[in-house]
């Protein structure tokens, strides 16, 4: 699929691996919307690749349709990337065998409100813009990719909240796919492994943890780099017969209990 002129959307993507998308998504010649509560670094990033931010809060249903809505207007909407997302570390129960300290049921609530909630809000809204699209010679309409992770499959100690809400991204991708073929749009999923992100932080300590972690991987031992994901997300995006699959990009890690 050719998205030379159209316009895309990347939620979270002022950072990470949804900046990695944003610019790679630009350099095929796609209008870029820059989705994120990040202003700075979003309105940055889309002064960098000749699109626009739009401040967005996945669990905001009005602020997604003004993302869409601003992206139809610089072009037919035929690109959506899922990737905003927040992580937790809780275990469901503590252990002095009191209710108090069980896993915290509103942080539970809003995990999965913004990885799993948010990410098929932002799917319907884009989907019902790109079936009003003029179909392409193969018919198809647009793409969306979604962001899980290998924890909605090898969820370790603590990560009930997280593997749960990526779990459900995991999950919709088919039956999503098959409500959306009746318009021509796929449907995809990655499930990243270790990656590179700011999450890990700066400075020698960070950089320690990072090969530590590294080490876990089966090869390559190192945390994978966001272009690395992005290259994926542009495959998804641009390869027509990908539809209704979710693909491990980790290096071959399987995540042990902890």
């Amino acid at each position: 699929m050719d998205i030379n002129g159209a316009s895309a959307i990347v939620t979270g993507g002022a950072s990470g691996i949804g900046a990695a998308s944003v610019r790679q998504l630009a350099a095929k010649g796609a209008k870029v919307v820059v989705a994120d509560l990040q202003a700075d670094k979003g309105e940055e990033l889309a002064k960098e690749v000749g699109g626009i931010f739009v401040p967005v809060d996945v669990t905001d249903t009005a602020q997604i349709e003004a993302a869409v809505n601003a992206a139809t207007e610089l072009g037919p909407l035929r690109a959506l990337v899922n990737s905003a997302g927040i992580g937790w570390a809780q275990r469901t129960i503590g252990k002095d065998g009191e209710f108090a300290s069980a896993h915290d049921l509103d942080a539970y609530k809003k995990v999965i409100a913004i990885n799993l909630i948010g990410t098929f809000d932002a799917v319907r809204l884009a989907a019902t813009a790109m079936g009003r699209n003029e179909p392409l010679a193969s018919g198809e309409r647009g793409a969306i990719v979604n962001m899980a992770s290998v924890a909605a499959f090898d969820g370790q100690i603590g990560q009930a909240s997280y593997s749960s809400s990526k779990g459900g991204v995991v999950g919709m991708t088919l039956p999503v796919a098959r409500d959306l073929a009746a318009v021509g749009v796929r449907v995809n999923t990655i499930a990243p492994g270790l990656i590179d992100t700011p999450i890990y932080g700066e400075g020698e300590a960070s950089e320690a943890f990072k090969a530590k972690l590294g080490e876990s991987v089966l090869f390559p031992k190192r945390l994978g780099a966001p272009d690395e994901l992005a290259s994926m997300v542009v495959e998804l995006i641009t390869n027509s017969y990908m539809n209704a699959e979710v693909i491990r990009v980790d290096g071959g890690i399987r995540m042990p209990p902890k």
